[in-house]
């Protein structure tokens, strides 16, 4: 199997966890706002600025899921943390 044939797997996997939780009422929100399923996609989207998005999955007191955030993080390297 190509590597990007299993990309696309790996992807549509993760969507359809997404789901699960999503069915189980759990949000999905990106960049701070609810986010439809058929856009889900965006997750998976490195912008040519090198923005990418992360997933944060935040929980409530009693120790439940409570929503799915995903906001764009850029990766900066810093030339002194490099030497």
């Amino acid at each position: 199997m190509g590597g990007e044939e299993e990309k696309k797997q790996q992807q549509q996997a993760y969507l359809e966890g997404l789901k699960r939780y999503h069915d189980r009422g759990i949000p999905i929100y990106i960049d701070g706002k609810p986010c439809p399923e058929d856009e889900w996609h965006k997750i998976f989207e490195v912008r040519e600025d090198g923005g990418f998005y992360m997933g944060d999955y935040v929980g409530a007191d009693e120790g439940r899921l409570r929503e799915i955030r995903f906001d764009r993080v850029y990766l900066y390297l810093d030339d002194k943390a490099a030497n």
